[in-house]
């Protein structure tokens, strides 16, 4: 629960980086075939109260093109369901995350609404395998906002609905998230509280101060998955 505080105040604060890490820690103490599901649905109640905290800063035209995306994605991940390798996740997420912090910008075609749609799927899909996908929507969402706050709610409301489609796909598998409600709820109640904290926090920092700690942290992340991939391969 203290985890659950921390990590969604480090997202609401500095863009991105919560998930990833809840996930790490997570895996420490959940078992491996619950870890997936129940961080899935612990982000959807944590990215959805950032989303009803900063609603008015929300880019909807990213939104509606962002939406089919999470749809497509889930469904084609549904009906493979195979198991991949993880390297070869880490590796495509980690080496994208890094082009988008640090790479050219993308074009402008890139960044219009096939652009979006396209990664939305793409994302959406990956997510049902690797859990936190988040890195890689914050930074592309990061080539098309300056603004903190439009990247921080725009962020927390596609996360919402790419975590969204876990619970009906998992649970179709045969995953009993009645098992897990009280720990549900505990920890989204935390991570209500730590998006609170996070949010004050945000409000503090200036939109270049924050788009420099953005890209650090998402290469930080990177690194991380790289390394993953490199013991895994």
């Amino acid at each position: 629960m203290v985890c659950s505080v921390f990590t969604s105040m480090v997202t609401a604060s500095l863009g991105a980086g919560g998930g990833v890490m809840l996930l790490a820690l997570m895996a420490m103490w959940v078992p491996p075939a619950a870890v997936i599901p129940v961080h899935g649905i612990i982000q959807l109640g944590s990215n959805a109260g950032r989303m009803t905290m900063t609603w008015r800063h929300i880019d909807w035209r990213v939104i509606a093109a962002f939406a089919p995306g999470v749809v497509l994605g889930a469904l084609a991940g549904s009906l493979l369901l195979v198991s991949l390798p993880p390297w070869a996740w880490q590796l495509t997420i980690a080496l994208f995350v890094l082009y988008l912090c640090w790479g050219p910008k993308l074009p402008p075609l890139a960044l219009g609404r096939g652009g979006i749609l396209a990664a939305s799927a793409l994302t959406s899909f990956i997510s049902l395998f690797v859990g936190a996908t988040g890195p890689l929507v914050a930074a592309f969402i990061k080539q098309i906002h300056e603004d903190r706050f439009t990247t921080v709610a725009t962020f927390a409301t596609a996360m919402t609905l790419q975590h969204l489609p876990k619970a009906l796909v998992f649970g179709l598998a045969g995953f009993v998230f009645r098992d897990w409600i009280g720990f549900l709820a505990a920890m989204i109640a935390c991570g209500f509280a730590g998006t609170w904290l996070g949010l004050r926090l945000l409000g503090r920092l200036g939109n270049r101060s924050f788009q420099l700690i953005f890209n650090v942290l998402l290469t930080l992340l990177a690194a991380r998955l790289l390394w993953l991939a490199w013991l895994q391969w």
